[in-house]
């Protein structure tokens, strides 16, 4: 089929869109067209013409597309012609055909052409004018400011965002510098982060809040957003701002951070500004830079607000707060608390921001003052006492004449040395000192003492776990009677093996156990103890020895303490006639109830006075306790001891052993049992006897030992 190969010999001229078979029953078609023409006479060249537009019609437009095409066609037409001539007659008119189609084609695609480009550039130039159009009407009703400048400064176009915020009319900023329109403290700042960011450093955009200065003299703030436009070669070619006058916010900001660093009654900075200042010193003090801190706490002012109305205690606190204000401000050039008065500027606010001394209220009736670069510990000791003479003065409030007094915790430390946080931790203990030492005073940081209230800390933490790991021990002392020598009863006494200080003594922590109240539960577990290991040396003798066992202040204040000794009697079997329960003259002149005493007493147990003539005991109201014994202390017994005199003769003090033959004296009236304390010499057992003491306790007599020790001399 002559059309299958004409497609096949034309296909790789031209792009096509039709498939193999119909392109060759195509072509096949035209085929037959050309033999029906070039059959007739005259040849039939319309025909002929027709079918070489075809061609082109069928998208054969390639430069070989002709060439092969009437290659294959000659032979074939030359075998159906009436003449050769007739032949090269229908070529012809089939190339005629072809190339005054493709020249058609031509002309239309070069039309088609033309009218895409004019159509494309009037749309451009419809999109330019209407982007202008918006852009102008952008530029020109924008509540917001806008000016356009070249890259050295200077304005080419504002809109009248700008004039209006400015002050000035579009002619009067054209041209003009933008840095001559900045507020002259932020001129350096504007160049510096804006112009050369933008054409030295490389960046997109700035966004910047700096002062201007309107048209009038008065400065506002602008929030600009400042971005660069690049020209036709890539470089730099003129700078767009965008801005708003933000004065009112940024008043209200200030406003904001006032009221959020600064305490409302008092005016002075609050404890969020005294963390940021002292942040601020941290990370930009030097190597050799040091800081104070004067932790100020007023001593008994719940007393004025409980009394007179917290009306009045506001007031008070202001006047504290001044006072301690003009107390620091005669240590500086100005005042540096930020204490202001309705007329204070934001200047003013800055200047007591960041001076060298920081007055802060911290909450309720404590104050602190921060002093940066400070001269050392005795710079600051001075201005406590200062302040402390500040307040010392009466101050009437309304109808009241008030006198305050303040403690004052001291501390000043090198920068390199601390942190935030540990400084505030040492002012804190300091101020704690302070108080403890009475009052209306300051004190001063001392390491060795903080290491020791660390200590104290750990010991009072430790003791409740101590008590359910079983760290605590008994010991027993033996109480024995001067007259035969025999051991009448032991003294339990209470130890600790502390997993971290080791083998510790009572006096290492019953006082910290009777500050925290721990020592409810530990004298509960010794009583229980000693009544459990006392019941079990019945069994070890005919006449077994009494225990007695110390109560403290605390533990005779407690109501329960009869139920509880009822009870721990109870539970071991422990007769109450061989329970002693010692309390110190305090404890028993202080809230300790007689009908506790006497409850006490009437369970059958034996109540006794320990350290007795050390304290200041009220002899009538002693004649109506249910007391059965007395502990004479053992400074009294010491004295009985004859010591080297000036010659090397051994000399006695009278006095000592006329005090105790005074107690004992006293005793026996009160037909009390008197146990003397702290025997070492058996000169002071004959001196003992002699004046007509009872029992006796020391070394001479035996050490503390432990239970297992007891039983074996109960054997012995």
């Amino acid at each position: 089929m002559l059309g299958r190969r004409w497609a096949a010999a034309i296909g790789d001229t031209s792009y096509v869109t039709v498939g193999d078979a119909q392109l060759a029953l195509l072509l096949q078609d035209l085929v037959d067209r050309l033999r029906t023409a070039v059959r007739a006479d005259p040849p039939d060249t319309a025909t002929a013409e027709r079918a070489g537009a075809a061609l082109v019609g069928a998208h054969f437009t390639g430069v070989d597309a002709l060439q092969r095409s009437i290659a294959m066609l000659a032979n074939e037409l030359d075998r159906e012609a009436r003449t050769r001539s007739g032949v090269w007659t229908i070529i012809g008119a089939f190339a005629a055909g072809y190339t005054r189609a493709l020249r058609n084609v031509t002309l239309e695609e070069q039309e088609s052409i033309r009218r895409a480009d004019l159509i494309a550039r009037t749309r451009t130039e419809q999109a330019l004018r209407a982007s202008d159009a918006r852009f102008r009407a952008v530029f020109t009703g924008a509540a917001v400011a806008i000016g356009i400048g070249d890259v050295q400064g200077s304005l080419l176009d504002v809109n009248p965002g700008l004039c209006a915020m400015l002050g000035y009319s579009a002619d009067e900023l054209r041209g003009r510098s933008v840095l001559s329109l900045v507020h002259p403290d932020d001129v350096a700042d504007v160049a510096a982060e804006v112009y050369r960011a933008l054409t030295e450093g490389g960046r997109e955009h700035v966004r910047v809040e700096k002062r201007f200065v309107r048209r009038n003299g008065e400065s506002i703030w602008g929030l600009l957003t400042v971005s660069m436009v690049p020209g036709e070669d890539g470089q730099p070619g003129y700078v767009v701002a965008v801005g708003e006058d933000v004065t009112d916010l940024h008043r209200l900001q200030t406003t904001l951070r006032y009221q959020a660093m600064h305490d409302p009654l008092t005016g002075l900075p609050n404890r969020a500004m005294l963390s940021e200042r002292m942040d601020q010193a941290f990370a930009t003090a030097g190597t050799d830079a040091r800081l104070g801190i004067l932790f100020i706490d007023l001593d008994g002012f719940k007393v004025i607000n409980d009394t007179l109305g917290h009306d009045i205690g506001d007031r008070l606190l202001v006047t504290v707060a001044k006072r301690l204000d003009r107390g620091v401000s005669r240590a500086e050039p100005f005042s540096t608390s930020g204490l202001l008065d309705d007329r204070a500027t934001s200047a003013e606010l800055g200047r007591n921001e960041f001076s060298r001394h920081l007055v802060a209220r911290m909450g309720g009736d404590e104050f602190v003052v921060l002093v940066e670069q400070s001269g050392g510990e005795g710079e600051m000791t001075a201005l406590a006492e200062k302040l402390l003479a500040e307040l010392a003065a009466p101050c009437r409030i309304g109808e009241h004449l008030l006198t305050v007094s303040a403690s004052i915790g001291v501390v000043e430390r090198a920068v390199a040395e601390t942190d935030r946080a540990e400084l505030m931790r040492a002012a804190d203990i300091t101020l704690y000192w302070a108080k403890a030492d009475g009052r209306n005073r300051w004190a001063l940081y001392d390491p060795r003492r903080s290491e020791a209230e660390v200590a104290r800390y750990a010991i009072s933490a430790s003791m409740p776990a101590g008590l359910e790991r079983g760290e605590f021990y008994l010991e027993y002392q033996p109480i024995t009677a001067l007259e035969d020598g025999t051991m009448r009863g032991l003294e339990a006494l209470v130890r600790w093996r502390h997993p971290t200080f080791g083998a510790m003594r009572p006096d290492d922590f019953i006082g910290i156990a009777e500050d925290t109240g721990l020592i409810v539960p530990l004298g509960r577990w010794v009583l229980e103890q000693a009544c459990r290991e006392a019941q079990a040396w019945a069994a070890l003798t005919e006449r077994p020895p009494f225990v007695s066992v110390n109560v403290a202040a605390r533990q005779a204040a407690d109501p329960a303490l009869v139920d509880e000794v009822r009870a721990v009697l109870e539970q071991t079997g422990l007769p109450p006639q061989r329970l002693q329960l010692e309390l110190t003259e305090s404890a028993l002149m202080g809230p300790a109830p007689i009908e506790t005493l006497r409850a006490l007493a009437d369970l059958g147990c034996r109540i006794a006075i320990d350290d007795f003539g050390t304290g200041y005991s009220n002899l009538a109201y002693l004649r109506s306790l249910p007391v059965k014994s007395l502990k004479l202390a053992s400074l009294f017994v010491a004295g009985l001891q004859p010591l080297p005199g000036p010659g090397g003769e051994l000399e006695t003090d009278d006095t000592d052993a006329q005090i105790v033959a005074t107690l004992v004296s006293l005793a026996r009236t009160l037909r009390l049992t008197v146990t003397a304390e702290g025997i070492e010499t058996s000169t002071q057992v004959e001196r003992l006897r002699e004046i007509g003491c009872h029992l006796g306790q020391g070394w001479l007599f035996g050490t503390p030992m432990p239970p297992d020790e007891v039983r074996k001399l109960l054997l012995g």
